[in-house]
């Protein structure tokens, strides 16, 4: 298995479709046997469904996702945790463990690319 998380400085990153990098892990028998640095290259919203389908990856962790994206990743075959906060190493082995914090109705509504007046993230906190 090959989880990727969404990744700001050890943090879950809280706008999916704005990360810069993702942490990815690969895991043999319940474990990490492997963690990386993947960048995002300027991808961004359903863009980034394809680099982590380039990637191998079949599970995501992270913070605030739109709906397009969350089907982009859907069509790829990728399993969504969405809504997730904290340390990135912390929630693998959460979700190895069966205890990850994670919300399965997480959505963000904004696509204008601006965090102004009347965004709305839910709680994910995209601190912009």
């Amino acid at each position: 298995m090959k989880v990727a998380v969404t990744y700001d400085n050890g943090q879950i990153f809280q706008h999916f479709g704005h990360t810069s990098q993702f942490k990815v892990y690969t895991v043999e028998n319940n474990t990490v046997t492997e963690s990386h640095i993947l960048d995002s290259n300027g991808a961004g919203h359903g863009a980034l469904a394809a680099l982590l389908q380039t990637e191998k990856i079949d599970t995501l962790i992270c913070g605030g996702i739109g709906a397009g994206a969350q089907n982009a990743l859907a069509a790829a075959g990728i399993t969504l945790y969405g809504g997730a906060q904290g340390d990135t190493d912390a929630a693998v082995n959460d979700l190895l463990a069966g205890r990850l914090a994670y919300n399965p109705d997480v959505h963000c509504s904004h696509h204008d690319h601006e965090h102004g007046e009347g965004h709305s993230c839910g709680s994910h906190g995209c601190h912009h």
